[in-house]
């Protein structure tokens, strides 16, 4: 079998043994993309009648890991809707991207349908205040990584991953991209920028290797120049502040 047609088999079988009642069923992800390892999960979004529940399992296939999200098709909208409120699409993706296993009445190709046009349009825009905090934010994780010594390395590899993690959030929404989390960070960072993208990621990259700070905050820098620059003095916040915590870094 290829590197695609394995997980495909397994999963089928999954949703053959397991949800008898399903209605369709979509493999996403790695496995999807015939990009998967022995030991990638299966990513697969399922849909149930409206007699059920909508609800998320993990459980193991043939010694492979598989995540389930487990939708009715009432609640499909809401899902898709949560999924985008989050900006990272998760389930959107999967159906998107996915491989359709089984489709007996239509329903995949009709949920697919609507995955695509929610992804067409787009995740929310932030509001002034998420992008102001997102500012501040990136600035103080860029001027502590600045100043860090380098001998400090555990606090410097940290700072390098939310400085990271804040520009390529800053980003993506930037230029009306979906974001990611995990492996899901670079790839989607550099689907939305592959230039600045790339610079991020090299730059956090020299940290680790070389422990050296400064590509990944020049990096960081443009960022925050496409959205008005750093953000030090000037920033309020009203309720919630003990979410920031010292340097509003929580």
């Amino acid at each position: 079998m290829n590197d695609q047609a394995a997980p495909v088999a397994q999963a089928l079988r999954l949703i053959t043994n397991r949800y008898p009642h399903a209605l369709g069923a979509v493999l996403g992800g790695s496995a999807a993309q015939g990009r998967a390892t022995p030991n990638s999960d299966l990513d697969v979004a399922v849909l149930l009648p409206d007699s059920d529940t909508s609800r998320r399992e993990v459980i193991r296939q043939d010694g492979r890991l598989a995540e389930l999200f487990l939708h009715t098709l009432a609640d499909v909208p809401t899902a898709f809707e949560r999924d985008r409120a989050r900006r990272r699409g998760t389930v959107l993706f999967i159906y998107d991207q996915g491989v359709s296993l089984m489709d007996p009445h239509g329903h995949v190709s009709r949920t697919q349908a609507q995955a695509r046009a929610v992804l067409a349009a787009g995740p929310p825009a932030l509001t002034p205040t998420e992008w102001e905090r997102g500012r501040y934010l990136l600035t103080c994780f860029m001027d502590d990584l600045i100043d860090i010594r380098p001998a400090d390395r555990y606090e410097q590899l940290s700072l390098a991953d939310f400085t990271l993690r804040e520009a390529a959030h800053l980003l993506t929404a930037y230029h009306q991209a979906w974001t990611g989390i995990g492996k899901w960070l670079p790839r989607r960072l550099l689907s939305a920028d592959p230039a600045l993208g790339k610079a991020l990621l090299d730059g956090h990259r020299t940290v680790a290797e070389h422990s050296n700070p400064a590509p990944l905050t020049v990096a960081a820098e443009q960022v925050l120049n496409l959205l008005g620059g750093p953000l030090r003095e000037g920033f309020t916040t009203v309720g919630h502040t003990s979410r920031f915590g010292e340097h509003g870094h929580d």
